[in-house]
C-alpha cells in the first residue's frame, strides 16, 4: 500500500543499498500507523550518511503552492496540469489586481501621527488612490513591468510569461518542478506560505475562503500531500535518513515548511506544531514579514511596514526606514534595527523544534531575534541554524544593504558555528564587485552579478550554500544576460545597454535555453543558473553537492553534538569593491533630450529610442525624447550579413535573407548569386 504522505512500503532498490535500508526498516511494507509513528522516533544514522553521499543541489525555499496563497486570489496558473495562457487582470474580475477601493484598509489605523503617505510613492499609489491605480502603478515598476494590472502584454505561456520579473503567474508547475530535478536538483524545501495583509487587499470575488493565513498553509499542507501520493519522480522526507532513501532510488526529497506572519494564529502554538509536524512539515519561520506574538521581523520593505503600521498603530521617528523621518509600524532604534527579539513563546518554540530535530530558519527574523535563537542554539550544543533565502549585506548594493532583511557576516558566523547552511536568493539586485573572482561585474542582475554574491560567501565568508530561489515568492528573479527583457538592467537603461551588447560581444555565449533571454523564469531553470555560472568561470562544485551539506546539517540536528561545528574564525569581508553610485555612472554616457544612452550597442531588431544606439545608425522611430521605443533597422545592404540584404516596401528596414535560385526577386541583391532576371533568381 501507499500511505496519504506517500510513504508505505518500501521497494528493495539495489542488493548493494539492502544494508542501507536494513538499518532503516527493511524492505517489508509499513503500514500507516506504524509510519508515523516511526517518523516520529527515526534517527539517522552517521554511518549511512558517510557511506551515501547524497548527490546533486538543493533549492531552500520553493513555494510550489502559493497559488492558494492570498486565499487563492492573485496567481494566475496551477502547479499541476498544463499551463494556460491567460486573459490580462481586468479590474475587479481576473488574477494580479488589488481592490479598487483600499480606503477603508488604512481607516482602520487613522494617522494620527501626521505622516504624510504622499512622500512614500509606493504607499501613495498603493492606498491614496484606490487599487485601480495601485494595480498600474505597480505593474509598470521596473521588474514588474506588464505582469501585474491589466496585462496585456504578458497573457501567453511560454513567451510572456514566466519570465524572471513574475509575480502573478505560476513559476513552480511541476513539469518545471521534473525538469529541474532531471538538470541535477536532489532536495527542495517547499514553503507552505501566505500573508494576510496582501489578501485583504485583493478584490472581494477572487478570495475563495476568508483571509486566514494558517487556513492558506493547511490547503497547501494537503496539496503536497496529494502531490505526493499521485507522483512517482518526488516524495516528502521525513527525516535525513529517509531523504537520503528517496534520493537514493532517484526520486526528489521534498521537506515542508511554514513561512507565515501569523503562524499559528491564536490557537495554542504547541498543539498546532505537533499537528502539522505530525503531517509532514519538518521546518519553520518563526517570523515572517511582521512583527507576531514569538518575536520581531526584519523591516524591509514599505508595503510591509505599512502591514504593520495597521497592526499596531505605531509610528516611529527614531529612524527614517518608510519615509522622510518615520517609520511605520515597526518599533526601531536609531541604527534602524527592530528592537523587538524574540517574545517568550517565540523562545518556547524554538525550544519544542530543538526537541523534534527541526530545522530552524531564521529569514526575516530582526537582527535582535537572531541573537535569541542562537542563544538557545548555544545552550542546546550549538543546534544548526538556517537562512533559506537571504541577501550576503557587505556585497549588496548600499539601498538593499540597509535593510534589516540582509545578512550580515556576524550573523553568517553565527550558522557556521551552528553547522548551518545559508540559501543565497538567486536575485535581479545590483551587487558590488568582488574582487577576488575573476568573473566580471558586467551584466547587473544577472549571473554575472550572482557570482559576485556567491563567490563572496565561498571564498570569504566560507559558508556552505545552496539556492535560496524563493519562486512564487512575489519577488523578481536572476535577470537574463540577452535580449529586450531586461537584461543588465538592475542599474539604468543606457548601461543596460552597453552591458547587454559586451554579453553578445564578449560572451561567454548563449545556453540555447529560455534562460537566455527569459533569465530565471521558473524553477525548472536553476540547472541553467547554475550552467551560467560555470561558463563565466564560478567554481560551482559546492552549490552542485549542496543537497549532502544540506542534509549532515539536518542530521547534526537530530544527534548528538559534542559543541561548536566550526570556529569560523577565518571570515574575510575584504574584497569588495567601492560602490559607485548610479548618477556618477550616468554621468558617463551621452545624453540626448536628457537621456543617457549607449551609443552603437543596438542591433536590428533591438529596441531603440534613439538613432545614435543603433549599429546602422538607424531606428524607426523619432520619438524617443517623449519615451516612444521602436527598433533599429537598416538603411542599406552594409547593415546586413553577408547572406541578407536590406529589405524595401513592406521589409522595410529589415534585414531579408537572399533567396536561392529560382526564387522571385525585384533586384540582384536579393539573390544569393547577385542575379535577378525577369523577377526570378538566376
Amino acid at each position: 500500500m501507499r500511505s496519504r504522505l506517500g510513504l508505505g512500503s518500501w521497494s528493495c532498490l539495489t542488493l548493494s543499498f539492502l544494508s542501507v535500508l536494513a538499518l532503516n526498516q527493511g524492505c517489508n511494507p509499513v503500514m500507516e500507523d506504524e509510519q508515523e509513528a516511526q517518523a516520529e522516533l527515526e534517527a539517522p544514522s552517521g554511518e549511512v550518511a558517510q557511506a551515501l553521499a547524497a548527490p546533486g543541489f538543493a533549492e531552500l525555499h520553493h513555494h510550489m503552492f502559493a497559488e492558494e496563497a492570498f486565499s487563492g486570489g492573485w496567481f494566475h496558473g496551477s502547479h499541476t496540469g498544463t499551463l494556460a495562457s491567460c486573459d490580462g487582470g481586468m479590474p475587479e474580475s481576473d488574477h494580479a489586481r488589488v481592490r479598487m477601493d483600499l480606503s477603508n484598509m488604512l481607516n482602520l489605523c487613522p494617522n494620527s501621527g501626521n505622516v504624510n503617505l504622499g512622500s512614500v510613492p509606493l504607499l501613495s499609489a498603493f492606498f491614496g488612490v484606490g487599487g485601480a491605480a495601485a494595480s498600474e502603478f505597480i505593474g509598470k515598476i521596473e521588474g514588474t513591468e506588464g505582469d501585474t494590472g491589466i496585462h496585456l502584454g504578458r497573457m501567453n505561456v511560454n513567451t510572456q510569461w514566466p519570465r524572471w520579473d513574475t509575480i502573478a503567474h505560476q513559476q513552480s508547475w511541476e513539469g518545471s518542478l521534473q525538469k529541474a530535478h532531471q538538470g541535477g536538483m536532489s532536495l527542495v524545501m517547499i514553503s507552505l506560505v501566505s500573508n494576510e495583509f496582501l489578501c485583504k487587499a485583493l478584490p472581494y470575488q477572487n478570495l475563495k475562503r476568508p483571509c486566514d493565513e494558517m487556513m492558506d498553509v493547511d490547503v497547501q499542507l494537503q496539496m503536497a500531500r496529494d502531490f505526493d501520493a499521485r507522483t512517482s519522480w518526488a516524495e516528502i522526507a521525513l527525516s535525513p535518513a529517509h531523504a537520503r532513501q528517496i534520493i537514493a532510488s532517484g526520486k526528489l526529497a521534498m521537506v515542508l515548511s511554514i513561512e507565515s506572519s501569523k503562524l499559528f494564529g491564536t490557537k495554542n502554538w504547541l498543539t498546532e506544531l505537533n499537528r502539522v509536524y505530525s503531517l509532514g512539515v519538518r521546518s519553520l519561520q518563526p517570523v515572517h514579514q511582521l512583527d507576531n506574538r514569538f518575536g520581531g521581523a526584519a523591516p524591509h520593505n514599505a508595503i510591509f511596514q505599512a502591514a504593520q503600521f495597521l497592526e499596531n498603530c505605531h509610528i516611529d521617528t527614531d529612524c527614517a526606514i518608510t519615509g522622510p523621518g518615520f517609520t511605520l509600524g515597526f518599533d526601531v532604534d536609531s541604527s534602524c534595527r527592530n528592537v523587538k527579539g524574540l517574545t517568550a513563546e517565540g523562545k518556547a518554540l524554538v525550544q519544542e523544534m530543538t526537541n523534534k530535530g527541526m530545522i530552524i530558519d531564521i529569514a526575516h527574523m530582526s537582527e535582535r531575534s537572531i541573537q535569541d535563537a542562537f542563544a538557545i542554539s548555544q545552550a542546546k550544543t550549538y543546534y544548526p541554524l538556517m537562512i533559506s533565502h537571504g541577501h550576503f549585506r557587505e556585497v549588496m548594493n548600499p539601498d538593499l544593504a540597509a535593510n534589516e532583511k540582509t545578512t550580515p557576516a556576524w550573523v553568517v558566523r553565527y550558522v557556521r558555528q551552528t553547522g548551518g547552511m545559508f540559501g543565497l536568493r538567486t536575485a535581479h539586485d545590483e551587487t558590488r564587485t568582488y574582487t577576488k573572482t575573476t568573473v566580471a561585474n558586467s551584466c547587473q542582475g544577472s549571473t554575472r552579478s550572482l557570482a559576485q554574491a556567491y563567490e563572496f560567501g565561498r571564498q570569504g565568508l566560507k559558508v556552505n550554500m545552496a539556492f535560496g530561489a524563493d519562486l512564487n515568492g512575489f519577488i523578481q528573479q536572476t535577470r537574463p544576460r540577452f535580449g529586450n527583457h531586461g537584461a543588465c538592467s538592475a542599474g539604468f537603461k543606457a548601461e543596460a545597454d552597453a552591458q547587454m551588447n559586451q554579453q553578445r560581444l564578449s560572451g561567454p555565449a548563449r545556453l540555447g535555453t529560455e534562460f537566455d533571454e527569459f533569465g530565471l523564469a521558473h524553477v525548472g531553470l536553476l540547472p541553467d543558473v547554475v550552467r551560467d555560472m560555470k561558463n563565466l568561470g564560478v567554481n560551482t562544485t559546492g552549490l552542485e553537492s549542496s543537497t549532502e551539506k544540506f542534509l549532515l546539517m539536518w542530521e547534526r540536528a537530530n544527534s548528538t553534538r559534542t559543541g561548536m561545528a566550526d570556529a569560523a574564525a577565518d571570515i574575510d569581508t575584504s574584497g569588495v569593491a567601492a560602490y559607485v553610485p548610479k548618477a556618477t555612472r550616468e554621468a558617463q554616457y551621452p545624453a540626448i533630450c536628457g537621456k543617457a544612452y549607449a551609443p552603437n550597442s543596438k542591433q536590428i531588431g533591438d529596441t531603440c529610442r534613439f538613432a545614435q544606439e543603433c549599429v546602422s545608425g538607424a531606428c524607426n522611430t523619432s520619438e524617443g525624447c517623449s519615451g516612444t521605443v521602436g527598433n533599429c533597422i537598416c538603411d542599406g545592404d552594409n547593415d546586413c550579413a553577408s547572406n541578407q540584404y536590406c529589405g524595401v516596401g513592406l521589409n522595410l528596414g529589415q534585414c531579408r535573407n537572399k533567396q536561392p535560385k529560382g526564387a522571385l526577386c525585384t533586384a540582384g541583391r536579393e539573390c544569393l548569386s547577385g542575379k535577378c532576371s525577369w523577377l526570378v533568381c538566376t
